[in-house]
């Protein structure tokens, strides 16, 4: 029996190896001065990864937009002030919104497998202010790096 259960836990152990963590930053104004941002806005994953939202500053969270993900992905709705991890399940695009800071352009885009076939339901979903106009600038950036 523990010969099995240490091969179990081996197996377990190498899957979870191949994900990546990538831990992105809630802030209030980053080096470039740019104010109410995510440290990357622009966000290049596989299925199996994980994104970590950290609240370095206050006031600030992190959640995925009704209608602006990938079919078959789950929703995430991080608290204010809370970190929260969204595991990545599916490819394609998910739109991440600070939700009170979205008209100020706080918005981010999660490019999962460079599928970017979901642009059009990303970019018909509910999204305000200054945060519409940074999620298109977004997609056509993903889609000049496929180029």
């Amino acid at each position: 029996m523990y010969k099995l259960l240490s091969a179990v836990f081996l197996i377990g152990s190498s899957v979870a190896s191949l994900a990546d963590i990538v831990e992105v930053k809630m802030l209030n104004k980053n080096d470039a001065g740019d104010r109410m941002v995510f440290s990357q806005e622009l966000i290049h994953a596989e299925v199996g990864d994980v994104i970590r939202f950290l609240p370095t500053d206050r006031n600030h969270n992190a959640q995925s937009v009704k209608g602006a993900l990938p079919d078959g992905q789950k929703s995430f709705k991080g608290k204010q002030n809370k970190e929260v991890e969204y595991t990545i399940t599916e490819s394609g695009l998910t739109a991440v919104i600070c939700a009170p800071h979205q008209t100020m352009g706080m918005v981010a885009l999660i490019v999962v497998g460079g599928d970017l076939s979901n642009a059009q339901e990303v970019l018909g979903a509910r999204l305000r202010g200054k945060g519409k106009a940074k999620i298109k600038a977004l997609i056509e950036e993903a889609k000049a790096n496929q180029s």
